[in-house]
């Protein structure tokens, strides 16, 4: 981890009209809005489309864009070699509100291999050669991937609240989220990346990009390292939400399926209008709630003596095995999606409120509500070199994209 020479937007007055959330949570529809609200918006490079008159190859249309708003002024690259300190001040679904603190530098694009990067999600080709195929036209990383710095003793995430403290050099606000920017060169700088050295760090979001740039290191060696958000494990705002799951088509046939549950789980008949998310906090054991279309909700609590050891396809590794969405996903989520005789789709929400709104007659079947991920549990399957069941972390807010570039050339 070291500083860099980092790019940024001169215009830092509309800097929110500018930035935009990371390429894989934006649709179609939401890359309009962002492209339509400044015609230098991150999206024309981060997610290109051909323009008339200019190149038909999207990619090469990216570089030529680049290359235009730098040799406009459009971007800058600062002097002298930083880190830069990004403050978020955000609000969970539940309405409480939190600040999270983390820090723009660039990590070794090196791969697994050395342990000193560590995934926990597997990747898919197509997302890696879409952009990889940008990044060779570009030469720059345009967005960051996200990292957690385990940091016991908090150092880090006291050296960077510190910075805060100052006025920062830029402000802005995307989707509802604050956005606080603070440059960090010289002794600073050092002192901050030397405390991020001695331990490994975990991939919150960005396996396809840490992945795309090892494999463009390999093709060029100035590009042997990238951008990334690092976020002390000990921050306060270090947030991770559940991942519900809403399912479609699938049959309504609730006591079919207790009476399978039943082997491994509590079943609870859950009070109508009683807090569903209350119920699941309180929960000693892995639990989970599944609202049927016309009721009734039900509330599943893991038996201490359930024989999971007879399920081979709960996970390769303990670390796994533990986790209450793998255990959900494999007892309760495969068993309802396998009762169905007609194509059953699958949607994910964090908010559980919004997931429970889906279901109802014409909508969603059932909704099967979780309790979150843990950071520790991240980091243990990590250590395992195992891999979660998708969709098993949801971290907010995400890392916005286009504050800070980095360029290999």
């Amino acid at each position: 981890m070291v500083p860099f020479r980092g790019e940024r937007y001169r215009a830092t007055d509309r800097l929110g009209a500018l930035i935009a959330p990371p390429y894989d949570v934006i649709s179609t529809e939401h890359r309009k809005r962002y492209a339509a609200a400044d015609p230098h918006n991150i999206v024309h490079v981060m997610l290109p489309e051909v323009a008339p008159g200019g190149p038909t190859d999207k990619y090469a249309a990216a570089a030529a864009r680049l290359a235009a708003w730098r040799a406009d002024g459009v971007l800058a690259r600062d002097a002298e070699p930083a880190v830069y300190v990004l403050a978020q001040d955000f609000a969970l679904p539940s309405g409480e509100r939190r600040t999270r603190v983390g820090v723009f530098a660039a990590v070794a694009a090196e791969g697994y291999g050395p342990r000193r990067i560590r995934p926990h999600e597997r990747t898919h080709a197509g997302p890696k050669a879409d952009r990889l195929a940008l990044l060779r036209a570009t030469a720059t990383n345009i967005e960051s991937i996200f990292l957690i710095a385990p940091d016991p003793d908090r150092r880090l995430a006291t050296a960077l609240r510190a910075v805060t403290a100052a006025p920062p050099a830029a402000t802005a606000e995307l989707d509802g989220v604050g956005i606080r920017l603070w440059v960090v060169g010289g002794g600073g700088a050092t002192e901050i990346t030397a405390l991020c050295a001695p331990r490994p760090l975990y991939i919150a979001d960005g396996h396809h990009r840490y992945e795309t740039a090892t494999a463009y290191a390999g093709e060029n060696p100035a590009a042997s390292h990238l951008l990334a958000l690092i976020v002390s494990a000990g921050d306060a705002g270090l947030s991770v939400l559940p991942t519900h799951r809403v399912i479609f088509g699938a049959a309504n046939d609730p006591a079919k399926r207790v009476a399978l549950w039943e082997r491994w789980f509590t079943v609870t008949r859950l009070e109508p209008g009683s807090d569903r998310q209350a119920w699941l906090a309180r929960a000693s054991a892995t639990a989970c709630v599944v609202a049927w279309a016309g009721g009734p909700d039900l509330g599943l609590t893991l038996k201490p003596d359930a024989p999971l050891d007879t399920i081979s396809d709960l996970g390769a590794t303990p670390a796994v095995r533990a986790l209450d969405v793998a255990r959900i996903e494999t007892l309760v989520v495969k068993e309802i999606v396998r009762a169905g005789t007609t194509t059953v789709t699958i949607d994910y929400s964090a908010d559980a409120a919004q997931a429970l709104a889906k279901v109802r007659p014409g909508g969603a079947t059932v909704a099967v509500l979780v309790n979150p991920t843990k950071v520790e549990q991240v980091f243990a399957v990590a250590d395992a070199g195992d891999v979660m069941p998708p969709k098993s972390t949801y971290f907010i807010p995400k890392v916005p994209s286009g504050l800070v570039l980095r360029s290999s050339t």
